[in-house]
């Protein structure tokens, strides 16, 4: 596979999948972003990674996508016109929490 396939493929799942959530899962007051998608060389798994405002409903969050990844699975199978269609897997993006931490710890010394 060319490395210009999986991006195309990553870019296909990332735009699939947030239309999903946008649509279909409820996130009770949480915005929830598709950061990176990474679907690996053979194409049967992707990890999406996702941030989410505010950052203590992480685990809340994630308990709601586990509970509807197989509907949402199910809709990408749908909508994908490619074989095979990666397994999806949520993971939490900690870049941007660790950015804002930087960012804290910063503003405190320069006050």
């Amino acid at each position: 596979m060319t490395s210009l396939r999986i991006e195309k493929v990553n870019e296909l799942v990332r735009h699939e999948v947030s239309q999903l959530l946008l649509k279909e899962v409820d996130f009770n007051n949480a915005l929830v972003t598709i950061t990176h998608v990474d679907t690996s060389p053979d194409l049967k798994q992707s990890k999406i990674k996702i941030c989410i405002i505010p950052s203590e409903k992480d685990k809340e969050v994630l308990e709601v996508i586990r509970k509807n990844v197989f509907h949402v699975q199910q809709g990408l199978n749908k909508r994908l016109q490619m074989r095979p269609v990666p397994k999806i897997k949520f993971e939490i993006d900690k870049v941007e929490v660790n950015a804002q931490r930087i960012e804290e710890l910063l503003s405190k010394v320069e006050k």
